[in-house]
């Protein structure tokens, strides 16, 4: 028989738990109903007890207690899927975990998905791949006692992830303290005109140097990419004096570069110059040491003639000598034995009668020198011969 067949005492099988109604109270099922028949079916599957069938006190404890098991149920479940949730973690490329087991460092991970026992480990993530920037900026005396403005600019990056967690509560801060530091130590080390000047690469070097010693010494697990000073000024109060010197030493650079382009232009050729000198010496040395052993060759050789033959070698000497006076004078004062006056011979004008009494001739040719030189001889000898019988008679 139907549980919904007319006819029975009782409907026991309905679904709805209505128990016996009829008639008109066949509506829609009850929500709240079908809530506990769910809650009370996942009792029993973790181990709880079936309600009782019994009065209407039974009926509430049932209730109670199937209530109470499935929220017991969902909070396990949801505690499992936490626990499963937490017990996995994924370390980027750009980052390294950095365990800790009970507070105590355990390992460091490397970019990957990892596990973790939950509640036990505690897992920092440290981005190790990008540089930052830190600032430093302040007013510091020099060696030589003068103050000095100086604008820092550090770019760094982790480099030991496991020191940066654990060693160093602030590792910012700790970098911004050795910054400090290093650099005030090398500024108090250098001289103002070093600092303003040509020495801000070296300073920037040396304070990288020693900061980054700092921060080893620290233990902060940072490490300095570079160091660069933005800026070296004096105080705003003497700025303008400043200035006037650094004008005055680039006027001296300035001479000095121009002094030096000078001096490479005028020593190339004084050496030039001198080079040259000292070849044409070493010529006119040569010239004049072969000269004199020629000489002395002629010498020995015409010393041998002359052993043979004296008054012959004698005479051609005197001859030659004389040959050599005349012919670089234009002027000859004789001295006749007849006569006690000395007479003048303007050999340039007897030069001057016989060319224009002579054609056709060449002066330079010299081929015809031996006989110019003889026709003028001739012409000289007439003429002192005139001259010595003129006088002959005016003496008579």
């Amino acid at each position: 028989m139907a549980w919904n067949e007319p006819g029975g005492n009782r409907n026991d099988n309905d679904p709805w738990g209505n128990g016996g109604r009829r008639g008109n109270d066949q509506g829609p099922p009850d929500l709240d109903e079908a809530l506990r028949k769910g809650l009370d079916k996942l009792n029993q599957m973790l181990g709880g007890k079936k309600k009782g069938g019994g009065g209407t006190g039974g009926s509430g404890g049932g209730q109670s207690s199937g209530g109470f098991g499935a929220v017991l149920a969902i909070i396990g479940i949801l505690f499992l899927g936490y626990v499963i949730y937490q017990s996995f973690y994924t370390v980027d490329e750009q980052e390294r975990a950095v365990v800790l087991r009970f507070g105590k460092y355990h390992t460091t991970e490397n970019p990957g998905l990892r596990f973790k026992v939950p509640i036990i480990d505690s897992v920092t993530k440290v981005r190790v791949t990008n540089v930052r920037n830190a600032e430093s900026q302040g007013q510091m005396l020099t060696q030589d006692e003068n103050l000095v403005s100086v604008d820092l600019q550090v770019q760094y990056r982790v480099g030991n992830a496991r020191d940066y967690v654990i060693n160093v509560r602030d590792s910012n801060q700790a970098l911004a303290f050795a910054t400090d530091s290093a650099l005030r130590h090398e500024v108090g080390s250098s001289k103002l005109d070093q600092v303003l000047t040509e020495g801000r690469a070296a300073l920037a070097i040396n304070v990288e140097q020693r900061l980054q010693n700092f921060l080893e010494q620290y233990g902060t697990g940072l490490q300095i990419v570079q160091v660069n000073v933005e800026s070296t000024q004096p105080p705003s109060e003497v700025q303008e004096a400043f200035r006037e010197v650094q004008r005055a030493k680039e006027d001296e650079q300035r001479l000095v570069e121009e002094a030096e382009t000078y001096r490479n232009k005028i020593v190339p050729e004084a050496r030039g110059r001198a080079q040259r000198m000292l070849e044409e010496a070493n010529a006119y040395k040569e010239e004049v040491i072969e000269k004199a052993r020629g000489e002395t060759a002629r010498f020995v050789e015409l010393l041998n003639v002359y052993r043979d033959a004296p008054q012959v070698t004698r005479d051609r000497m005197y001859l030659d000598t004389m040959q050599n006076v005349f012919s670089s004078t234009s002027k000859v004062l004789v001295n006749t034995e007849s006569s006690n006056n000395m007479m003048y011979l303007p050999l340039d004008r007897l030069m001057q009668q016989r060319d224009t009494t002579t054609t056709g001739t060449n002066a330079t040719d010299t081929s015809g020198s031996g006989t110019d030189v003889q026709a003028l001889t001739d012409q000289v000898m007439d003429e002192i011969r005139l001259r010595s019988n003129s006088s002959v008679r005016r003496g008579r």
